[in-house]
């Protein structure tokens, strides 16, 4: 069972739950959340006057990353209240797997700077680089939590399915 723990009990602990409410995820929630908040405020106050300077290819490359960024920033800090708001108890894991099915987590280096990358403005290309290392984090915690949501929609609700596990994991048998 991918993203899941097994107690001396008998119990089934949800790995994804249980890094939820770790310290590690809100220091991650806390640095995204940083990071969405610097990269609103520099594109809102410094950003605009140094793209105002900026000329004609070098003008179209910035706005095309800062959109870039907004995007990126919008879905890591999605995916964050989405897991933040499971371990609360304000979302059920169904209605988190609904919602994380909007969000599209691009795959490892799929995500390219434009080629006049060099030319954008100092603090552009920090929060960039910033945005993109708090991607590949998330990305890699997304795949290593392995979406225990996943199962079917109402199959954790099915009346049986804790018994069924039971008797799987008894006779060894996965199900087939």
């Amino acid at each position: 069972m991918a993203g899941k723990s097994k107690r001396d009990d008998g119990v089934t602990v949800s790995f994804g739950a249980k890094f939820a409410q770790s310290d590690q995820f809100r220091t991650v929630f806390r640095e995204g959340m940083a990071l969405v908040e610097a990269a609103a405020t520099y594109l809102d106050g410094d950003g605009r006057k140094e793209a105002r300077k900026l000329q004609p290819p070098h003008s179209l490359a910035y706005a095309t990353e800062s959109m870039r960024l907004t995007t990126r920033l919008m879905q890591l800090a999605s995916w964050l209240l989405i897991r933040r708001a499971v371990s609360e108890g304000e979302l059920t894991l169904e209605q988190a797997f609904e919602e994380q099915r909007k969000i599209k987590l691009p795959a490892k280096g799929g995500d390219q700077p434009s080629r006049d990358f060099g030319a954008l403005p100092p603090r552009l290309k920090e929060l960039i680089l910033e945005s993109v290392k708090l991607q590949e984090r998330i990305v890699r915690l997304d795949q290593m939590l392995g979406l225990e949501q996943a199962q079917a929609p109402g199959e954790a609700d099915h009346p049986l399915s804790m018994q069924l596990s039971r008797l799987r994991e008894a006779f060894g048998t996965d199900g087939d």
